[in-house]
């Protein structure tokens, strides 16, 4: 499998297109579109929050009992939550009028949104958009990029990633994007994600894969502890990468299984990174858990403790909120069997093992917490489970750009 710099147009037989329509912001690309030449099927994830936005209610309904999608329209700056009657049909709106202008079904149309809950959509200025998202469709990587772009609110980078692979001895593309850097706490889906393939497989499998690949990818990913209301996860697939058609599980299935993982791993990492007010990366790894859900537990309560994140961003190796996340986790381990670590470009230290401190160099271990990228390691002595979650550190920028946000 090769990894490249690809994003939604990577696979054959998908567009995209990236434009300015003053939505809310005034000074950006803040409209994105993804289409497919032909039909595809769908598969998709969305928030569990019980407060839905508009766009997830159309969206969750298109891809369970539309026969096929053929395009994604996107804005950011105004997420049409908690907008009522109006809000859902400002989605019935956007669809029409990208169907049109497309030559597609409106029910082929997903839409999508993230931004400020609560405002209403500019519907003219979204008509408009769309007009201009239509007439400057295009592939390649230059029209990947300004749709990632598009979709940013208080991203400070772009993200998106693709995988090349065979199957059948084809040459097959999963590519894909996505935004997040606040409200982040997944709980079936990245705040919104939009992935395209030109795999040929059916619409059962390809739910299975995406309901399946979600455990382990984006569901470990908390920047916040904040789930979203427009939490969206897309995954089309147009089958012109002309591969015998995957309708079970197989050799063939599970290839695919393992690419759109590397492809969802390294999206659900540059969202973690992009953290709003973040200086490093945070990656919690558990080994040697009793079962895989304890694992994922353990390394979830790591990520999610705001007195852990916030020691990484002083770059002090306080140990003992570690320790405490672990503990109030809820899975069952012995302290007095259990070993920590953090490691980094810079290095590993082993910090507490034994139940006591291993009388680490607090100089060593601070600049290991000041890489970009920080790992905590915990091995458990439980058993022979493992799992990974990505984070953040906490910085005083937080606070500020939450505070200012709707302005």
């Amino acid at each position: 499998m090769r990894q490249f710099e690809g994003g939604v147009t990577a696979a054959a037989g998908f567009q995209a297109a990236g434009v300015e329509a003053a939505i809310k912001y005034k000074d950006r690309k803040d409209m994105a579109l993804v289409y497919s030449e032909v039909p595809c099927v769908a598969a998709g994830t969305f928030t569990t929050n019980v407060v839905k936005a508009a766009p997830v209610v159309w969206d969750r309904k298109l891809v369970e009992e539309s026969p096929f999608v053929q395009a994604v329209v996107v804005n950011s700056g105004i997420a049409n939550a908690c907008t009522g009657k109006q809000g859902m049909d400002c989605c019935r709106a956007e669809s029409a009028c990208a169907g049109e202008l497309l030559g597609v079904p409106a029910e082929a149309v997903l839409v999508a949104s993230t931004g400020v809950i609560g405002m209403q959509l500019p519907l003219e200025r979204l008509q408009e958009g769309i007009r201009k998202l239509a007439a400057g469709k295009a592939d390649g990587p230059e029209a990947g990029m300004d749709a990632a772009r598009a979709i940013m609110t208080t991203d400070t980078v772009p993200k998106q990633t693709a995988v090349e692979f065979e199957l059948g001895g084809r040459k097959v593309t999963i590519g894909g994007m996505c935004k997040g850097s606040g409200m982040i706490h997944p709980n079936m889906c990245t705040m919104l994600g939009f992935l395209t393939t030109d795999v040929k497989i059916s619409k059962e499998m390809l739910q299975k894969a995406l309901r399946e690949d979600v455990v382990d990818s984006f569901n470990m990913v908390s920047v916040d502890g904040d789930t979203s209301t427009n939490d969206t996860l897309i995954l089309m697939a147009n089958g012109l990468g002309g591969n015998e058609e995957i309708v079970s599980p197989g050799e063939d299935y599970d290839t695919f299984c393992r690419a759109l993982h590397m492809v969802t791993v390294s999206l659900a990492r540059m969202m973690a990174g992009d953290g709003e007010g973040a200086t490093a990366l945070i990656e919690a790894k558990v080994v040697g858990a009793a079962t895989k859900e304890d694992a994922r537990t353990l390394a979830k309560s790591v990520i999610c403790s705001s007195l852990t994140k916030a020691a990484v961003f002083g770059h002090d190796a306080n140990f003992g909120r570690i320790l405490c996340a672990l503990g109030y986790s809820g899975a069952k381990f012995d302290p007095e069997n259990l070993d920590l670590y953090f490691q980094g470009k810079s290095g590993s230290i082993h910090i507490f093992g034994g139940g006591v401190s291993c009388g680490y160099s607090e100089e060593e271990a601070a600049r290991i917490l000041s890489d970009p990228e920080v790992t905590i390691l915990a091995h458990m002595h439980m058993g022979g489970e493992e799992a990974v979650a990505w984070g953040c550190d906490l910085s005083y920028d937080y606070v500020r750009i939450n505070a200012d946000y709707r302005s």
